[in-house]
């Protein structure tokens, strides 16, 4: 009876391909609200860098589907599929999910690699969804994020392929991580915030409340080095942007009374050109015209007329 119960244990091992499961990682179920999308990541082993990976749907491994693989283009446009080989991460992106999506699909590798999850495509809302799946933040600041949930049970916040935190205070690689449950505008939210953030952080996490998980990528970016660059540039000055302003501000209340009075000793002169020279020309106007002036031909007329007599 023994080896009958062995050798039908074998089958169903190798039938639903658990023989792989450790070589691949991702989330196990994940819910999507009906016309909405989700990118799934996919972690691989070191050594699996130049293997095709491939997406697949059905219950068994042995019997799945491949929808799309990383050597070819996809014959959906609703489906994508990419490989950081870097992260040795491959992700697919499904977009516009309807109802009879719902179902089991495999991360797979071409060497034998697999592992499952389930997918359900909710009408109405997801039991548990974020509003972003990629979010950004700097080193050595925090990033937050709001994963909305409406079914119950344990939570944690994990990332792909390492540990987890599950209670509300915590640590990932270096990175402080704080949750807190809140219910707001009737929704429950489950907050994440992650602090002191370091290059390292990068990287596919995961929220889970009860049986369902949501993956989301964080990216830490450097500070700007602009940004950086000018204030030391300002320090090695002797100041910054502050202290100039502050300066220029002395410098022109020294220069205000000096700077007005001249304007009122400029505006006297002014008024005083413009008096004379309108007192001038009412004395031309009012002076009577010059009679004793004679014109030479009216003096010509007047000897002539002498003559005559």
């Amino acid at each position: 009876m023994a080896p009958y119960l062995l050798l039908v244990l074998g089958i169903l091992f190798f039938l639903t391909g658990l023989s792989g499961i450790h070589g691949v990682s991702t989330v196990s179920r994940v819910s999507v609200n009906e016309g909405g999308s989700i990118t799934i990541p996919c972690l691989y082993h070191h050594g699996s860098e130049k293997h095709v990976k491939y997406w697949c749907s059905g219950y068994f491994f042995t019997f799945c589907s491949i929808l799309i693989r990383t050597d070819s283009q996809s014959a959906y446009n609703w489906l994508s599929i990419a490989d950081n080989v870097t992260t040795r991460v491959f992700t697919v992106t499904i977009k516009n999910l309807q109802l009879g999506v719902s179902g089991y699909f495999w991360c797979a590798v071409e060497k034998g690699d697999t592992t499952h999850l389930y997918l359900s495509v909710a009408t109405g809302t997801a039991g548990l969804y974020v509003d972003q799946q990629h979010v950004t933040g700097v080193e050595g600041q925090s990033v937050t994020v709001n994963c909305n949930y409406s079914n119950s049970g344990g939570f944690c916040w994990c990332r792909l392929g390492g540990s987890c935190v599950k209670s509300s205070v915590g640590s990932l690689d270096g990175a402080s991580v704080e949750i807190k449950r809140i219910l707001a505008n009737g929704k429950k939210v489950m907050i994440v915030t992650m602090s002191q953030l370091k290059m390292k952080n990068t990287g596919w996490y995961w929220c889970a409340v009860g049986d369902l998980q949501m993956p989301v990528h964080i990216t830490v970016n450097q500070p700007n080095t602009i940004q950086s660059n000018t204030t030391t540039t300002n320090q090695n000055n002797g100041g910054t942007d502050e202290k100039r302003q502050e300066r220029i501000q002395s410098l022109l209340e020294v220069l205000f009374i000096p700077l007005s009075l001249l304007g009122v000793v400029i505006a006297g002169i002014l008024v005083t050109w413009k008096m004379l020279r309108k007192h001038k020309d009412k004395k031309a106007k009012d002076q009577p015209p010059n009679t004793s002036v004679v014109s030479y031909d009216h003096f010509i007329c007047h000897m002539r007329r002498i003559q005559q007599v």
